[in-house]
Parts: C-alpha cells; structure tokens; sequence
C-alpha cells in the first residue's frame, strides 16, 4: 500500500528476493501447530531442520512465522516445501496489492492488516501472506502481532469446529480475524469522523480542513485495501467449480463467502464514512462563507449610513467664498443634527428592511 517508487540505477530480477517493508529489525521465528480432533503439539523457536520430522501431513500443520528479514529463512522453506520463487518474491515485497493465486496443488493470498496508530490520525498497515496447500497452512508476518492470539487460544483449548476442520477452514479464521482488524479501524475513523463534525459546525480554525483531508485519505486508502479483497475472495467462486482444486473442502467456500459478503459491507461503510465527510467540509466553508457575508453585510451597512454624511462634510468643505450656510451663527450644530437625524433614519430604514 505504499508508494512504489522507482530507484534509477536500481536493476532487480523479478523473481528476486528482497524484503520491501520497514520492519528491517525484526528477527524471524517460527511457531508451528500440529493438530487434528484427538492431539495438539505446538512447537516454537525451532530450526528449520526439525520441520521434517514435526510436520505431520496425516494431521493439519499450522507454521506461522514472524519477521521477514532473513532471506535465507525464506529460501529454506520454500525449498523445503517446494514453493516457487516468485511467489516468495510476493511474500516479501509489500508494496504488491492484495492477490490470489492458485494452482492445482496450492492458494496463495495476502492481505493488508490495518490498524489505528495510538493517539494519531495514521493508520499502521502490515502485510500478511498466506500459502494453503493439502494439510498445511504457512503464514508470513512482517512482525510479532497479536492478531491470531485468540485462534491459537482455541487450538489450544480443543476447539471442536476448528480442530476437526481441515487447513482451508484455518485460513477462512485467519482471514476473518485480520479482517476484524478493517473494522476497528473504520470505528476509531468514525470516532474521529463525530469529533470533526461537531468541530466544523463551532469552530473557524482551519486545522479542521487539514484534519478532513487526511481522514478522506486514511478512508481512500482502506477502499484501496479492500477492493482487491473483495476481488480475490470473489474469484474463489471459480475456484469452487476447479475440479482439479482439492486444497479447499467444498464445505468451506460458504465461510469465504462470508468474508465476501464483510466486504460489501465495509465498502459501503466507508462510502457512507466519505460522504459524511464531505459534508463536513462543505458545511465548514458554508459557515465560513455566511460569517463572510455577515462581516460583509455589516460594513456595506456601516458604509451606507456614512456615504450621506461624508457627502455633507464634502459640501461643506469647499472653499467657496459665497457659502451664506457657513456664517449662520448656529450652523455647526444644525448640520450636526442633520447628519444625526440621516443617520438615525437610515438604520430604522434597514431595520424595517430586515438587512440586519
């Protein structure tokens, strides 16, 4: 989701393998699950060489496996489970949109997690790739994230509907759990939406244009992230009629589905989010434009009542010799009164107008 920016000079093959995304820092480890109805085994911080013997394909094999870094990692097990290099180069490069791919043995999928930044208008944003073949599932995480914590919970805890399932049934949970993630995202975006509503019907400052151009951002940004979503779970439907597919229990598309469905419904919300904003603004330079017209309202009154007067002073001003006015003993005073009685007419003249 971020900006692809071309390097001149820069020559990369395009199977090359290359981490793209700014967690450079973070170590790889890996977490595998072996599990079926009847046993569970979780392994952590093993080595790669270990994968023969505790992967079990007779059960389903869950291998998560945080930090991109180490492209060697990477390579050893895409050589130890046979996964072809450009879709390696995929997993590492996050700068790809959302895809799905699949072949007669094996689904490849990344997605974009989303989340809030604490105390910020940002929005935090990781890849997650997923590789689903018969009986194992490996996911690929930029960071150590809390975002599968309550699925190894149920693993864990003998969950009967996710025990007994096959891996495709894992990833549909996985997905659904990331995607959890677009709508606490889109709530903290609404929070700030119901602040900045109220802000542009009280206040003037125009930190509050600034604040709803970069929350339209943050909400084109999210259309950005899931219309490929959508797209990739639509295009499961072909999958469902590929005869030559067996990854994927038949039972299991109507959870895909579902997701599907999820982001119809995100999509409308952050549609319905962007119109609220745009409304935002437009009320926001309505009332900066009627306070305008008011100041403007005010001063052509104020300039009206005194073009009259300043014609007085005017005409009283000229240095003729034969002004008989300008030696009555009391004629100061008159046209004093004259000018006040012009100007106290004037403003019960608009008054009855209704100009002020």
């Amino acid at each position: 989701m971020r900006k692809i920016k071309y390097r001149k000079g820069r020559k990369v093959q395009p199977n090359s393998l290359e981490y793209t995304g700014v967690h450079k820092n973070k170590e790889s480890e890996m977490q595998l699950f072996v599990y079926d109805g009847v046993s569970f085994s979780e392994y952590m911080d093993f080595e790669l060489k270990e994968l023969t013997k505790q992967v079990d394909f007779a059960k389903n094999n869950w291998l998560n496996i945080h930090g991109l870094n180490n492209l060697e990692l990477i390579k050893a097990i895409g050589s130890h489970f046979s996964i072809d290099t450009y879709v390696l180069s995929d997993v590492l490069n996050t700068s790809r949109r959302t895809k799905l791919e699949e072949s007669h043995d094996r689904l490849f999928f990344n997605i974009k997690s989303i989340l809030p930044t604490e105390h910020s208008d940002n929005i935090n944003v990781e890849q997650i790739s997923f590789l689903l073949k018969d009986g194992l599932l490996i996911s690929f995480q930029e960071k150590r994230s809390d975002f599968f914590t309550h699925i190894r919970e149920r693993i864990r805890q003998n969950s009967v509907i996710l025990r007994t399932k096959k891996t495709d049934y894992l990833l549909y949970t996985l997905l659904d759990a990331v995607m959890e993630n677009f709508y606490i995202t889109i709530e903290n975006e609404e929070d700030r939406l119901e602040e900045i509503m109220n802000l542009s019907k009280t206040s003037s400052d125009p930190v509050i244009l600034q604040r709803i151009e970069k929350h339209r951002d943050n909400f084109n940004f999210l259309k950005r992230a899931i219309i490929p979503l959508r797209d990739s779970l639509y295009d499961i439907k072909s999958i469902k009629d590929d005869n030559t597919f067996n990854v994927m229990q038949p039972d299991s598309f109507v959870f895909f589905a579902r997701l599907y469905q999820k982001t119809l419904e995100l999509l409308e919300q952050i549609d319905s989010d962007m119109s609220l904003l745009e409304s935002a603004s437009n009320f926001f330079f309505t009332t900066q434009s009627h306070k305008m017209n008011e100041i403007m309202k005010t001063l052509t009154i104020v300039s009206a009542i005194f073009i009259p007067l300043t014609f007085i002073v005017g005409v009283y001003g000229m240095n003729f010799d034969n002004m008989p006015e300008l030696r009555y003993q009391n004629g100061y005073f008159y046209i004093l009164l004259l000018m006040l009685a012009i100007g106290i007419a004037m403003v019960v003249y608009f008054k009855k107008r209704r100009w002020f």
